[in-house]
Order: C-alpha cells, then sequence, then structure tokens
C-alpha cells in the first residue's frame, strides 16, 4: 500500500501568487454597480484610496470607459512586512452599458471613496411611418 502525501487545498495557489511577485497583481479591478434611477443610469464605483483627478472617464459607442491607478507609498522597508495585501497599480474597466446616453451631460461625482457616474438616457428616436409610392 502506497503512502499518499496531503496537500493542503491552498498549496497549488501558492505557486501562482508567487509567480506575481512580492506586491501581488499589477491590477486589480474594482467593483461597479450599475442601475438605472428615473430617466438616468447610474455606475457607482467602489474607489477608495484613490485620487479622483487621475481617473480618466469616457463614454463611446455605449461603453463606459473608467481608468486610473492606485499609488501606495510606504515608508516600511519591504523585508519588514509580514503580508501584503493592499493593492497598487492600475485598473482599466469598460462597461457596456444598456442603453444609450447623452455623454456630454454625464456629471461624475467623488464622495468617500465611491465615484458616481450619472448618464442621462438618449431620447428614444420615434419612428415616423413611411407611406409607400406603387409604380404604375
Amino acid at each position: 500500500m502506497a503512502l499518499i502525501k496531503w496537500t493542503p487545498f491552498y498549496e497549488p495557489f501558492l505557486d501562482m501568487e508567487r509567480s506575481f511577485g512580492e506586491q501581488g497583481l499589477a491590477s486589480f479591478n474594482p467593483a461597479i454597480d450599475l442601475y438605472e434611477k428615473d430617466n438616468d443610469l447610474i455606475a457607482e464605483v467602489a474607489l477608495a484610496g484613490i485620487d479622483p483627478e487621475k481617473v480618466k472617464i469616457s463614454i463611446e459607442d455605449n461603453v463606459l470607459d473608467i481608468e486610473g491607478s492606485l499609488e501606495k507609498k510606504s515608508e516600511i522597508d519591504e523585508n519588514n512586512y509580514y503580508r501584503r495585501e493592499v493593492r497598487s497599480g492600475s485598473f482599466h474597466r469598460m462597461i457596456s452599458l444598456p442603453a444609450a446616453v447623452n455623454s456630454e451631460k454625464t456629471q461624475a461625482e467623488y464622495d468617500k471613496g465611491i465615484l458616481k457616474i450619472t448618464m442621462p438616457k438618449k431620447d428614444e428616436a420615434h419612428s415616423k411611418p413611411i407611406k409607400v409610392t406603387i409604380k404604375k
């Protein structure tokens, strides 16, 4: 009978984590809530610790594009850490919008770590009846 070596369930993931280096992943994805209120689409993005003036927002072809970075400055020597989970790096999120919005009237505000983007929906084009001309 052969002995089977017991391996903790997390061990295979340790090598993967080490491959990203001591600082962890170089990018991250902030959480986004997207909902509709009145005649607006609203996106709320969790950006705690990020300078809102360094965040770029654009809308093109019904896609909301948000990008920025988190720079963590530390006075603690790398060798003195027991654990490092606070991320630093860049992010780039692209979210397909469920309706056409007016990007010229879109507003963004940052409050207590939440970036709130209010995007007024475009008026739906009203269909116009087309008369068929019959040639004789």
